[in-house]
């Protein structure tokens, strides 16, 4: 009886602490990890840096598990977690709660608080995916239990892990439930109010007035936002999240100066995009909008500083002061945000606050960007060049990166290891130390390659292990397996890479683009060494093919800043579909180009024939070949497009330019590409290569344009590119044109006076069609009309600019309005069944940005985007008679199902270089056989 007695009262005073303890529980809960736990690519210059409310989650860790007094070998368990995670034994910690786990199965209370814990934990040692299977098994169970407060807390929680890697839409799915798309949002447009989903968790935390349940929400909301690229949106949240409580403005200040830093960037490129395309207006417009966004991100990361240091949150106050150290390094000459002043006083901020850090992530991270910090930075990550003016002295940054390892085994981080190790790896290889350059970045892959708890910095190292191996005499295998491992690993992750801060798109040319080339050049480099046998070449000359592939893959993906373009990607590799597709490539070469900083190659592949490779090369006086320099190159690609595009003016076309061009790049393979089997040429171009209307190349020899000897298209990749005869015997079209002039952004478009007669001849050979021409053709209105009625042709006949961002790319409508790329791709997205697809698009006035390769990117890339299988568009706009000469000539050749597209505008391109050769009864100028008439148009996409 005594017994029974002392157990009921023991039991008596064990519920009452427990209803004490989840009040502390749910106090603790309340301040979740807010957008403060930013996670940066380790590609940028701030590192996974985070900062939470590092104190407190410990706190609730501490009291969340003593409500298991009541059942021992759990309590046991538990607090033996709860010491080791305090101790920061992360790992111990994890084993004793999976075993309380599952000794609590069948009690939902209990497992949500073990999974709750498990999660944080799982964080700790950078192992994401485990902490999602933890948060949404939390979930789940405080589902169960009716726990729908902690519900939402948990729901933030997994947003922030999503955040973390890379996928900000799935973490805006659980914080909103639905995803307010760019398109639709603009400067200027009024704020709108905030609309969530009830189930999400920020409707979760209104309900049930949760006011820091809700600043988190809104706040990882707006971080997410701000990874996808719509600052917008980003800075409504966040300033939505500031209204709600003062109390932790100091983390809602440090988003604001990252988000309003992220736009400036934007405007930025706005401001050069209006530049080259003349719009001196619109440029000065973005400069100015970009200054003032860059002053408001000061603002917000100095009054950020301020506040966390007033409340001693010492963590915050850092992450305030590498924000701001880091927005002056990387301003430029034209954008001084920070004076000198103001830098030095942050940078001496920092050195003074990072001795009294405790051990953390923040101290890691701003450990090593201290070390490698620049007032001028020359990129985006310090891991891809080697600094040459950095703050520090090398004793003093060395000194920094060693202790940087040291705080990070302490920490026994997979994630912070990897960093810290690859980061010291790469101060010796900078200092040409390979030894210990080697050390330190085979330490630094090992840990990231750990239960793969850092692969979005793996193939950082990896790339750097190679170039450390390029160094060394007889390293050169090594070094290019270490780049293949980057190259692999880079490949699985390279969608939240480039699709992430895609309008800065810096990380893609600094990071993506220069491993992909390093890679495919080594192994080009390799076969020029010494005797390798044939099997071999054919192998290397494969894996330098599916490189360059994926490097116009990835070029497309960061350019468009979405997945969209690659959803119809074949899985197969090129070499695969050469192979597989053999009968409809028949009597077709593909044309792949590489460029390098100091020479440029060219790849032929020819169905069931091993690829070749040519170095482009130029004979000289003593007969012997010699490599070609890009700049060369370059320079003699500009020269040809001026000439051709200046040709209206001459009478007789002056042929030397393209002539020498030719020489460099299609005669190498003149005996691989017989015409006797050789019947069309698809050009896969890199680069400045993009801009080359390739029929025009001349061969002196034969004394024939390129054109007349092969039908000729361009696809940016075979794996997009669908090749498939379809019908074409009657058709429905489309026709859209202006006449007008118009003005867009303060920029005037001439008034294109041959329009009436191509849409003529469009609709004469097309019966069963329907046009919209000046008023009656603007977005809506081609919008409505695609809703109601199937088109498998569209034709547009307007001005269409293609700008080095894809804001800057759009076709101009009627009443000085703009049909831009995502008003495209949304008007033809319910069309892409295979039954109601387009079949082809055709583009007939278009201006891209000479010698800008991300215009003619988005030329190439525009058809894909917005899901057509063909496109006819020019690389420059010709308003004369010609063009509609030449539409109606292709058009006419097009609906003969017996040639290929290819073919069809080669006919045409022909009958136009003929001109002077026939009768006067066909009414055709004799100026047309100039190639600025016909040389313009090009086939994009499927060809046959």
């Amino acid at each position: 009886m005594k017994t029974k007695k002392k157990y009921l009262k023991i039991l008596t005073s064990a519920r009452q602490w427990i209803e004490m303890l989840l009040k502390l529980r749910n106090l603790c809960n309340q301040l979740i990890n807010f957008s403060t736990h930013q996670h940066q690519k380790p590609n940028r210059h701030q590192k996974f840096i985070q900062v939470s409310f590092l104190t407190i989650l410990l706190i609730c860790v501490v009291f969340g598990q003593v409500g298991f007094a009541q059942v021992p070998n759990v309590a046991a368990l538990v607090e033996e977690g709860i010491k080791d995670y305090n101790t920061g034994n992360f790992f111990n910690a994890i084993k004793h709660w999976q075993e309380a786990l599952n000794q609590s199965k069948n009690n939902p209370s209990s497992t949500a608080v073990v999974n709750e814990d498990l999660a944080r934990a799982y964080q700790e040692v950078g192992e994401n995916k485990a902490a999602i299977a933890s948060l949404s098994a939390a979930i789940r169970d405080y589902g169960a239990v009716q726990n729908i407060q902690q519900v939402g807390r948990m729901q933030s929680e997994l947003a922030q892990v999503y955040s973390n890697l890379g996928q900000p839409r799935k973490a805006i799915a659980l914080l909103c439930g639905q995803l307010v798309e760019k398109s639709r949002i603009s400067d200027n447009q009024p704020s709108q109010e905030i609309k969530c989903t009830p189930e999400s968790a920020e409707q979760i935390a209104t309900k049930y007035n949760d006011k820091r349940g809700k600043i988190a929400a809104l706040g990882i909301l707006g971080e997410a936002y701000r990874l996808i690229g719509s600052y917008d949106q980003a800075i409504k949240y966040l300033h939505a999240a500031q209204q709600v409580s003062p109390a932790y403005d100091f983390l809602v200040l440090n988003s604001l100066g990252n988000a309003y830093k992220s736009r400036a960037q934007l405007h930025e490129l706005q401001a050069n995009s209006a530049k080259q395309a003349g719009i001196f207006s619109k440029e000065k417009e973005f400069t100015n909008k970009s200054a003032a966004d860059y002053n408001q991100a000061r603002e917000y990361f100095q009054n950020s500083i301020k506040l966390a240091r007033n409340r001693k949150q010492a963590l915050a106050e850092m992450r305030g002061l590498l924000n701001l150290i880091q927005l002056g390094s990387s301003q430029t000459n034209e954008t001084k945000v920070i004076d000198d002043e103001t830098f030095n006083n942050a940078h001496d901020d920092a050195l003074k606050l990072l001795k009294d850090l405790p051990d953390s992530a923040t101290k890691v991270y701003g450990t090593i960007d201290l070390a490698y910090l620049q007032r001028h930075s020359q990129g985006t990550s310090p891991f891809t060049y080697c600094p040459t003016a950095m703050v520090l002295s090398d004793t003093e940054a060395l000194n920094f990166l060693k202790s940087s390892v040291l705080t990070s085994n302490k920490l026994q981080d997979n994630r912070l290891q990897s960093y810290a190790n690859g980061a010291l790896g790469h101060f010796w290889e900078c200092r040409k130390d390979s030894k210990q350059a080697l050390k330190y970045t085979q330490a630094a892959i090992i840990a990231a390659d750990k239960n793969l708890s850092a692969k979005d910095s793996l193939y950082l190292w990896e790339w750097q292990a190679g170039r450390i191996l390029d160094e060394q005499e007889g390293k050169k295998e090594e070094a290019i397996a270490s780049y293949q491992r980057a190259f692999d690993t880079l490949e699985d992750i390279r969608q939240d890479i480039l699709t992430a801060e895609r309008d800065v798109q810096f990380d893609f040319r600094d990071v993506v683009q220069p491993l992909y080339r390093t890679l495919a050049r080594s192994r080009l480099d390799l076969l020029g060494v010494g005797a390798i046998a044939d099997e071999r070449r054919a192998k290397e000359l494969s894996q330098v093919v599916n490189t360059i592939d994926a490097l116009k893959l990835a070029e497309l993906q960061n350019y468009f800043g979405n997945d969209c373009i690659l959803s119809g990607l074949n899985p197969k590799q090129v070499g695969e579909l050469l192979q597989d597709n053999s009968v409809a490539f028949k009597n077709t070469g593909f044309l792949s180009s590489i460029i390098f900083d100091n020479k440029t190659g060219i790849l032929l592949q020819l169905p069931n024939q091993t690829t070749k490779f040519k170095w482009i090369e130029d004979s000289n006086q003593e007969g012997t070949n010699k490599i070609i320099h890009s700049d060369k190159l370059q320079k003699k690609i500009a020269e040809f497009r001026t000439g051709l595009i200046k040709g209206e003016v001459q009478v007789n076309y002056d042929t030397t330019t393209a002539a020498q061009l030719y020489d460099w790049i299609i005669r190498p393979f003149a005996e691989d590409i017989k015409p006797e089997t050789v019947k069309t040429l698809v050009f896969i171009q890199d680069g400045f290569l993009r801009s080359v209307p390739m029929a025009a190349l001349y061969d002196s020899q034969q004394q024939k344009y390129l054109i007349e000897t092969y039908a000729v298209a361009t696809t940016p990749s075979l794996r997009l590119t669908t090749p498939k005869v379809r019908d074409r015997s009657t058709q429905k079209a489309l026709i859209l044109g202006l006449t007008q002039q118009a003005t867009i952004d303060g920029k005037s478009f001439d008034q294109l006076f041959s329009v009436p007669e191509e849409v003529d001849a469009v609709e004469s050979i097309f019966p069963n069609h329907t046009d919209l021409i000046d008023d009656k053709f603007f977005p809506e209105s081609f919008k409505q009309k695609l809703e109601k009625t199937t088109y498998p042709i569209v034709h547009i006949a307007s001005h269409a600019q293609f700008g080095i961002i894809p804001e800057d790319t759009f076709i101009v409508t009627g009443k000085n309005q703009k049909l831009t790329i995502s008003q495209l791709e949304n008007s033809l997205g319910n069309l892409n069944s295979k039954l109601d697809s387009v079949e082809l698009l055709a583009l007939t006035a278009c201006e891209t940005a000479v010698g800008d390769d991300r215009s003619t990117l988005g030329l190439a890339g525009v058809a894909l985007q917005v899901g057509v299988k063909s496109a006819i568009a020019s690389l420059w706009s010709v308003n004369d008679q010609s063009t509609s000469e030449l539409v109606k000539t292709f058009y006419t050749n097009y609906r003969d199902t017996g040639i290929s597209i290819a073919e069809a505008l080669q006919k045409a391109q022909i009958r136009m270089i003929n001109a002077k050769n026939l009768p006067p009864s066909e009414g055709i100028n004799i100026k047309y056989d100039n190639p600025v008439y016909w040389a313009s148009m090009i086939a994009i996409g499927n060809w046959l």
